[in-house]
Formats: structure tokens, sequence, C-alpha cells
């Protein structure tokens, strides 16, 4: 006899995505790689010079991070004092990754950090995470968030975008119908 919730036959062990499967081994042979930099650079410069390494980059990391973060919020209220919506991130977002980078103890990551300041790259790594996630947008199975994600966004003819939810009515016909609180803010 056995115990526990009943399963269907068409209930499918799904298999884990890639980057469910490869990411810990990543992360892994990241540390060991940072681990064996740090020793290498502590051989040949001493301790002393890699740990004013390490505390430059969490230092460095820690102005980009603010600075990306004061320049992202007068952004923000600017455009909000002139009654438009938001701009797009214009690269804060990239140049507060690459503080976190930056402040991560590790030369490699100090390395990406530092990469992800150069404007050039910041803009290939936008365009890149664009595609990607208009890409996985398209794929995206009914019932997945993705799925979600794109009926959530109405258009109107005129191309405005309109934001609303979907009432579904399953009740039978002739079923009275209960009052509905009205919609206010």
């Amino acid at each position: 006899m056995t115990t526990g919730a009943p399963t269907s036959p068409n209930t499918a062990r799904r298999r884990p995505s890639r980057l469910r499967r490869y990411l810990p081994l990543g992360l892994a042979a990241w540390l060991v790689l940072e681990i064996w930099l740090l020793t290498v650079v502590a051989g040949a410069a001493g301790g002393p010079t890699v740990f004013l390494l390490l505390v430059a980059g969490v230092v460095a990391g820690s102005v980009v991070i603010k600075r990306a973060g004061r320049r992202a919020f007068r952004s923000l209220n600017e455009a909000l004092q002139q009654g438009g919506s938001p701009a797009r991130g214009g690269g804060n977002g990239l140049m507060m990754l690459g503080g976190l980078l930056l402040m991560i103890p590790g030369l490699v990551s100090d390395a990406a950090g530092l990469l992800l300041l150069l404007p050039p790259v910041q803009k290939a790594v936008s365009r890149f995470a664009e595609n990607a996630l208009e890409r996985s947008l398209r794929k995206a199975a009914p019932g997945s968030l993705g799925d979600a994600f794109q009926q959530a966004r109405m258009h109107r003819p005129d191309g405005r975008v309109v934001q609303g939810e979907v009432i579904r009515d399953d009740r039978p016909h002739g079923a009275p119908q209960e009052p509905r609180p009205p919609l206010t803010r």
C-alpha cells in the first residue's frame, strides 16, 4: 500500500534545463579558478599585494554601484517629473552588475566587472540579453511565465498598451452573479 498524493499517468517527469544542469558545475569551476589565480598572484607578488587588490576591488565596486544607482534614480525622477514613462535602464543595470562583480573577491570576476563598465561591451551584452529574452518569450509554452507575460500586454489598434485583467466566467448560464467590488485606486 502506498501513501502520498496520487499522480496521474499524464504527469511526466521533465528533464532539468541545461542551466540547472550545468550551473553548479560552472560555479565550482569558477571558484576553483579564482582561488588558483589568487594563489598564483600571491606566490608572485606576495600576500599583501593580493589583499590590496581585493580591497581595491571592493572599494571600486561600491563606488560604481553607488554612482550607477544615483544615476538611475535621477533619470527615473526626471522621467516621472516630465510626465513620461521611465526610460529603459540606460546601462545602469549593467554598471551595477559590473560593480557587483568588482566587489566579489577574485581576479576573474574583477576582469569581468571591468569589462562590463565599458560602453561597447554594455551595448553588446544588452543586445544579446534582449534578443535572448525575445527568443524565449516567442518559444513560451501555454501556461508558462513567458506566456503569461505575453498575455498581460494588450495592444490597442492605435499602438497604446492597455494593462488589464481577464476575468473568466465559468458558472453555468442562469446562475446568479455575485456583485463585484468597484475598481478604485
